[in-house]
């Protein structure tokens, strides 16, 4: 039996509710894990995405880092929602791509907390993002969020950060 996480923050539960906002906001349109990574990396940095909203979270130098453990929480999130039935996972030709259930926008509506309103307003304009580009635009505006801070880390940090490149 796999272990489950009890990390609030960051867990399968925070990252689910945040999965679930931004699918909800995507509705009907459906989003594969690679997309829902990227969009909800934006999501919580959002102030490191040219012209987005402040950040949800604050800064942190291991930002970058999060991108490789996000996506197995995200996709425990799936799961936990899905089995809320709040999710519905489909089988397309791109793969498996993940969609909000009819009840989606109700069960979000009853959170009120103030994290979960911020939530909710970054997942509306990521989606809008998502809605509005390719896969390829999508991809291009997340690598340039990730450079954009590097470069910014880099000149608070001087000549010490090498962020693993030569």
């Amino acid at each position: 039996m796999a272990q489950v996480s009890h990390q609030l923050l960051n867990g399968p539960l925070d990252c689910g509710l945040r999965t679930l906002s931004i699918l909800s906001e995507l509705y009907p349109r459906s989003a594969d894990i690679n997309e829902l990574v990227m969009l909800d990396y934006m999501l919580i940095h959002s102030g490191d995405v040219l012209n987005g909203p402040p950040s949800l979270h604050p800064p942190s130098p291991l930002r970058s880092g999060e991108v490789a453990i996000r996506r197995q929480v995200i996709q425990e999130g799936l799961v936990l929602f899905q089995s809320r039935h709040l999710i519905v996972r489909t089988l397309t030709g791109r793969g498996f791509e993940y969609m909000a259930d009819d009840l989606a926008p109700a069960f979000l509506d009853v959170l009120r907390s103030p994290y979960q309103q911020g939530v909710r307003e970054r997942a509306r304009w990521v989606a809008g993002i998502g809605r509005d580009l390719g896969w390829t635009e999508l991809a291009k505006v997340f690598d340039d969020s990730l450079v954009r801070w590097r470069a910014e880390f880099a000149v608070l940090a001087g000549d010490e950060l090498t962020m693993g490149e030569p």
